[in-house]
């Protein structure tokens, strides 16, 4: 439809001169048409006016595009023939302009609309061949900009709506010489948003057979509801909760909670989240769970494995649990910690705690407490931080400085004194911490983070002491903990190393210690191109708390990996570990298509097959093993959701639970294809789609993939971008038009035929065509019996019905077409419809 336009548009330019007043003059002699008197063009006779009224128009700020909204045009007080464009105080909210520039503006029409020069420089203009109003504003005039970020005031809460979201694993593994077993485990969310509120409700579990001794039943983990407070940049929390310190300890609780929000920061100004490294021998279920409460699972294929999407959130120790096919498992911990407290100056960044500690599994645990901490910004290389946390039986404060100390990196320094009064005994005691990190971009080397925690004897952290009080005694008193992670890249020799390092030591139990390394490096041979060479070794070492045995896992992984067609890789491994397993393995990893991949591996032990499909109502993974004489094994995998919204509902797949969406609606065409995160969807039956997975506070967009358009569908209107708080559901329209297309003739009931020029649209008001030379018409989006309405001279003149049996191929024959409804002496000649023609012979 644009297309066509456009094509209009330019032929006209062809014979237009611009008087006064930005009016565009016609010469019609240069158009080759039959019935120069029955033209119609007065849409182009006046370059970019436009007349009064309200459109419905997408507003672009300087490169960002706002959702669409109804723009005003009014004549201005000094130019009654004029038009222009009215800025509301909603829309210029949007805008983020900074609190200097918002107190200079001007108003006119009592108020309601701003006057464009009462800021030098900016720029407003409407196009409504494209629905769309351009304004242009000095970037000094803005808030703080980064790509793919906007202001608080683009900020959008979303539509409400309801939410399921599950991740699920089904497992049937059989061993020689005993039953079958066969087990489920999942977790997932229950939600609902109501303005900026978001309710929510997770759950856990794990099914097994009942032959098995550890069978367990489904359960609630956390029930809360939290909303964004963008006016302090923080978000409020009610419910069971977790104390997200970057000072105490974490531990469970129910309650209150107000933190600063760095989320709701330009992202270059965010703090970083935890990840997990490990390697799993076969294609293995991974799950990492805090306090028993699983973050995530999720299903990974044989060979190393890096996890990088956790929550930012997160602190504390996790625990890593690796369930491979053949039943064997592997546990190990990771130690979260933050990078040192660094805060802008001027800025103060605060956490704000009260409530109930609480157990995932036996409820209450101790007194009401109350915690806060801080951070303040003193100036450009120095900030302050300390906090308090208490209840009626203990007590910890905390207080540190942090040093930006540029090219050397930035460092940071703490000390918490900790007092408790347990089964009639008073304990007391320090614990310090030195945290590090640096970016050695001269040597392409980052430590990302690097930290030491020393605690004496007496120190107890919170839930050291609720373990303490639950269990009847001290529980795992921490001694002092070493964790570091480096980056390093060789560039000469096309090498990559990783390596972290975590040291834990305890008052009252064994240390435990783990390491691991990755180095890969990729290099070609003769016209082999892009070949890569990794090592992945690792290795936890733990002893047992009473019987003092050590338990050392050690294991590497190399592989050499060599790219075959467009996207296949051939990867030969060897996999030793400290048990005496020595696994040699080859497998073949390609994509069938855009939606599924597949890895077929063969080892001297056993084969096995791995499927991902990232479907429209799921993202589904299927793993089968076999190992001669001794085990079989079938894994299915599925995480996806449903979104249901007053707009409509869809089923779509998702990586993470209870997350923030974007429902793409398409005026009820199925079978649409929408990009957006990740692999495209296709908008169901009703004409939904969700994009989940979507950033919060940052801008997104989504679009229709016209690639992959099936032949009757046109999109219109192709993409959309906006802004979500957390955990919102937004909700777009994109304009498609689906039907048959054709070439027709139309006619009047005095056998004349509409003006050359008039526009035909459909009963949604969607542009289908326009009529050319005698009544000749293009028309796309025709539905049997649909009924189409013809426009000339700013009005609706007269209407055709469709007939019900229409060509298989429309533009292989001409329809002919009766438009009903207006009288011949009612058509607009050429001179009523132009303002003033261009005599050719006159002005030659």
């Amino acid at each position: 439809m644009i297309l066509r336009t456009g094509v209009l548009s330019g032929l006209m330019s062809l014979g237009a001169e611009v008087w006064a007043g930005d009016e565009i003059q016609f010469n019609t002699d240069i158009l080759d048409l039959s019935d120069r008197t029955n033209i119609d063009l007065s849409q182009f006779s006046r370059s970019g006016f436009i007349l009064p009224g309200v459109y419905p128009l997408q507003v672009q700020v300087n490169s960002q595009w706002l959702p669409e909204q109804r723009i005003a045009f009014y004549p201005p007080d000094d130019d009654p023939k004029g038009s222009q464009a009215c800025l509301s105080t909603e829309l210029v909210e949007q805008l983020g302009l900074k609190p200097e520039m918002q107190a200079r503006l001007g108003w006119w029409k009592s108020g309601e609309c701003l006057h464009i020069n009462s800021l030098a420089g900016m720029e407003v203009s409407g196009d409504l061949a494209t629905s769309s109003l351009h304004i242009s504003v000095p970037q000094a005039y803005l808030e703080y900009n980064a790509r793919n970020w906007d202001p608080p005031s683009r900020w959008d809460n979303g539509v409400p709506g309801v939410l399921m979201d599950y991740n699920l694993t089904a497992k049937s593994s059989g061993r020689k010489g005993s039953a079958r077993q066969t087990d489920l485990s999942g977790n997932g969310t229950f939600g609902a948003n109501a303005g900026p509120w978001r309710l929510r409700a997770d759950w856990q579990g794990r099914i097994e057979d009942e032959s098995y001794s550890r069978a367990r039943r489904l359960e609630w983990s956390r029930f809360y509801a939290y909303r964004a407070l963008p006016a302090i940049q923080a978000r409020l929390t009610l419910g069971e909760n977790y104390l997200y310190s970057n000072v105490f300890d974490s531990f469970r609780f129910t309650g209150v909670a107000l933190n600063s929000d760095d989320n709701q920061l330009p992202p270059n100004l965010r703090g970083y989240a935890p990840e997990v490294v490990g390697v799993a021998k076969t294609n293995a279920r991974v799950i990492i769970s805090q306090q028993g409460r699983v973050l995530y699972e999720a299903l990974v294929a044989a060979g190393p494995f890096r996890i990088r999407d956790l929550n930012d959130a997160v602190t504390g120790t996790l625990e890593v649990r690796v369930e491979e096919q053949d039943g064997s498992v592997t546990t190990f911990q990771v130690e979260s910690a933050n990078i040192p407290y660094l805060t802008r100056p001027g800025t103060v960044r605060y956490k704000l705690a009260s409530g109930r500690p609480s157990s995932l599994h036996n409820g209450g645990q101790g007194d009401v407490f109350g915690a806060g901490e801080f951070s303040w910004g003193v100036s450009n290389g120095w900030s302050l931080y300390g906090g308090g946390l208490s209840d009626n039986n203990y007590t910890a404060l905390s207080v540190g400085v942090g040093r930006d100390l540029l090219a050397l990196g930035a460092i940071s320094f703490d000390v918490t004194r900790a007092s408790a009064k347990l089964q009639g005994t008073s304990l007391s005691g320090d614990s310090f911490q030195l945290s590090y990190s640096k970016n050695f971009d001269q040597y392409d080397s980052q430590v990302t983070f690097a930290g030491y925690r020393f605690s004496q004897k007496n120190y107890m952290s919170m839930s050291e002491y609720l373990n303490a009080r639950h269990y009847g005694g001290p529980v795992g008193g921490s001694k002092s903990l070493y964790t570091a992670t480096v980056n390093k890249q060789f560039r000469d020799m096309g090498l990559t190393a990783y390596l972290s390092y975590s040291n834990q030591s305890y008052w009252d139990r064994p240390s435990s210690e783990r390491w691991n390394l990755s180095l890969a490096r990729y290099f070609s041979v003769g016209s082999i191109r892009n070949m890569s060479l990794s090592l992945n070794a690792f290795r936890n070492q733990e002893k047992n708390q009473h019987s003092g045995i050590s338990s050392n896992h050690t294991g590497m992984y190399l592989s050499v990996s060599l790219p075959m067609g467009r996207s296949g890789t051939l990867t030969s491994s060897v996999n030793s570990s400290s048990q005496g397993q020595n696994n040699y393995s080859t497998n073949y990893s390609d994509r069938l298509d855009q939606r599924n991949s597949y890895q077929l591996s063969a080892s001297n032990t056993s084969v096995s097959g791995y499927l991902n499909h990232a479907g429209d109502q799921a993202d589904v993974s299927i793993s089968a093993a076999l190992q001669e004489n001794s085990y079989n094994s079938l894994t299915l995998s599925a995480r996806g959701g449903g979104t249901l919204t007053p707009y409509g509902g869809a089923g779509h797949r998702t990586a993470g639970t209870g997350g923030t969406r974007l429902m793409i609606d398409t005026g009820g065409v199925p079978g649409v294809p929408i990009r957006g995160y990740g692999s495209p969807t296709r908008s169901n039956a009703f004409g939904k789609a969700v994009v989940s997975d979507v950033g919060s506070f940052t801008r997104t967009a989504a679009s229709v993939d016209l690639e992959s358009l099936p032949a009757d569908v046109e999109a219109t209107e192709s993409m959309t971008q906006l802004t979500l708080t957390e955990g919102a559901i937004g909700y777009r329209t994109l304009e498609v038009i689906a039907g048959l297309k054709a070439m027709a003739v139309l006619s009047l009931p005095d056998g004349s035929v509409p003006p050359f020029g008039a526009m035909v649209k459909n009963e949604k008001q969607q542009g289908t065509g326009i009529v050319n030379d005698a009544g000749s018409v293009y028309l796309s989006g025709i539905q049997p019996g649909g009924r189409m309405i013809v426009s000339w001279g700013g009005a609706e003149r007269c209407t055709f019905v469709m007939p019900e049996d229409l060509p298989v191929d429309g533009l292989a024959s001409t329809l002919s077409l009766s438009c009903q409804g207006v009288a011949a002496d009612k058509t607009m000649p050429a001179s009523a419809s132009l303002g003033r023609i261009v005599d050719s012979e006159k002005k030659s």
